[in-house]
């Protein structure tokens, strides 16, 4: 769309915006070739033209953001936001949410056919690991994805959670398969969420015993049997599956270890494949232990992406358990993930008891309590880190 301002005088103008979008407007706007002024600008146009929309963006934690726009158009903007009763942070956030669904990525299409791969990981526990893995594939398959949900973790609170047994030790599982040693098919294993809700979308594929000795075993093996790739051995299981989902969601251990190469590895941007597809999430905790356990994490992932020339994406941090009455440590930790930047933030989810209440249930958060804080905020997660 031509905007109706091509020779006027700019000002700048000064409002908030998510950071998800900010990101989504900077990248796409680099690749369709515009500038991020006129595409901001085209965005407003269009938005105060069309009819008004109930759908509401999700704009907590936006941030300053300023460009420069035609003279009178923010003015006639903030006319239209209270004409329509939104704020004006709503108002931009909706116009450049639209803009971006009419001016898809080019590279879309390149990667229709590959499944996204978001790998839930933190080599420190109790962070949330598995309630957001959980929360994001619920909230895939609630909005008609087929999404398989991958107990990673030997532990199996995933599975537990979802009143899904463990595979006993020496049966066929997710560990034989990617030590080459399988005895069926992993098909076969997959469990279906019997919950209406997710009308058989979500699938998971159980914890086994057997990966406490994960990393030893792939070690030996990878000993023993030339052109054996210890990295690959995740992606070597799961590439068949990949055809029958849209999004596979991996729930990781809390190591450093060949495991999780092996889940970073699979993790990694594809040839031909878009950004903002698949990559890592991390949850984490607004305390100075977790910005240590980040670190170290950060560390694992550059340094096998500069060894296996790979570019592994940070799709963001979610920051987990948050209460601001655990006083300064709390709060200035919050301070210090959000000035990060890049990875953002995907998310701030409170210490609420709706998830602990469905861990109680053994049922899945958004069938338990869909309309609650906690299962808006994996919603929130899962919009942001599919842009």
């Amino acid at each position: 769309m031509a905007s109706p301002y091509p020779q006027g005088d700019r000002e700048k103008v000064a409002s908030k915006l998510p950071g998800s979008l900010r990101q989504n407007l900077k990248v796409r706007a680099a690749e369709i070739g515009t500038d991020i002024q006129d595409a901001v600008t085209e965005a407003i146009v269009a938005w105060r033209e069309e009819p008004e929309s109930a759908a509401q963006i999700d704009t907590a934690g936006a941030e300053s953001f300023s460009t420069w726009l035609p003279q009178g158009l923010y003015d006639g903007f903030k006319e239209t936001c209270s004409s329509r009763g939104v704020s004006y942070t709503q108002g931009l956030a909706q116009a450049i949410s639209r803009w971006l669904d009419r001016n898809p990525s080019p590279r879309h299409g390149d990667t229709s056919d590959i499944a996204e791969r978001k790998v839930v990981c933190n080599q420190k526990g109790g962070v949330g690991k598995t309630s957001v893995a959980a929360g994001i594939a619920q909230a895939y398959a609630e909005e008609g994805k087929r999404v398989l949900l991958v107990d990673y973790d030997p532990q199996g609170h995933l599975s537990e959670q979802l009143n899904i047994e463990q595979i006993p030790p020496g049966d066929n599982s997710l560990v034989k398969h990617m030590c080459e040693e399988q005895d069926g098919e992993l098909r076969d294993l997959v469990h279906a969420i019997e919950e209406p809700r997710f009308e058989k979308r979500l699938h998971v594929l159980p914890a086994c015993f057997d990966a406490f000795l994960l990393d030893a075993r792939i070690a030996v093996i990878a000993g023993q049997r030339r052109g054996f790739s210890k990295e690959a051995a995740l992606e070597r299981a799961l590439v068949a599956l990949e055809p029958d989902y849209d999004v596979i969601v991996v729930d990781c251990p809390p190591s450093l270890g060949i495991a999780m190469d092996a889940a970073l590895y699979y993790a990694r941007r594809r040839k031909g494949e878009a950004t903002g597809r698949s990559g890592v999430i991390i949850p984490v905790l607004a305390e100075d232990s977790s910005a240590t356990a980040y670190t170290m994490l950060d560390e694992q992932i550059e340094s096998l992406s500069e060894d296996l020339s790979l570019t592994v994406e940070y799709l963001g941090l979610v920051v987990n358990l948050y209460d601001s009455r655990r006083g300064f440590v709390a709060t200035s930790s919050l301070a210090n993930w959000k000035s990060i930047g890049d990875p953002r933030v995907l998310a701030v989810i409170g210490d609420l008891k709706e998830q602990r209440e469905a861990v109680r249930m053994r049922k899945p958060l958004l069938a338990y309590a869909p309309k609650s804080d906690q299962a808006d905020a994996m919603r929130q997660i899962a919009r942001a880190a599919s842009q």
